[in-house]
């Protein structure tokens, strides 16, 4: 059974990615990331080949059986564009269902949008 970590993503300096982010975006077996194409400049950047898929507002409830699965046979990150996702991005919803479905939830903390 995995777990769901909340990855805080650079805002600007895509440097300020913290070396526990690396890990768990690096040992995840799935990435969901509110924005692809955003997010695969930051696993780019840092060579990071975990495989990765869309979660955002209008695929958020397609999507939530599948990384729900996902959890099951190991660990998914969840990154925003920027800063901590589940503050001003659907990963609230996702969060709450993996807890919902008793997964664990766990942040990585960094940056943050309202800080």
């Amino acid at each position: 059974m995995g777990t769901l970590y909340l990855v805080a993503t650079p805002i600007g300096n895509l440097e300020d990615l913290s070396p526990r982010g690396l890990r768990v975006l690096r040992e995840s077996q799935l990435i969901a990331a509110e924005d692809t194409r955003h997010t695969g400049m930051l696993l780019k950047h840092f060579e990071i080949k975990t495989p990765l898929t869309s979660y955002f507002e209008h695929n958020k409830l397609t999507k939530l059986d599948a990384i729900l699965a996902a959890l099951a046979d190991g660990d998914v990150a969840l990154v925003s564009d920027a800063g901590t996702p589940a503050i001003n991005d659907p990963g609230y919803e996702l969060a709450r269902a993996a807890l919902a479905s008793g997964f664990d939830v766990r942040p990585v903390p960094g940056p943050s949008a309202p800080v």
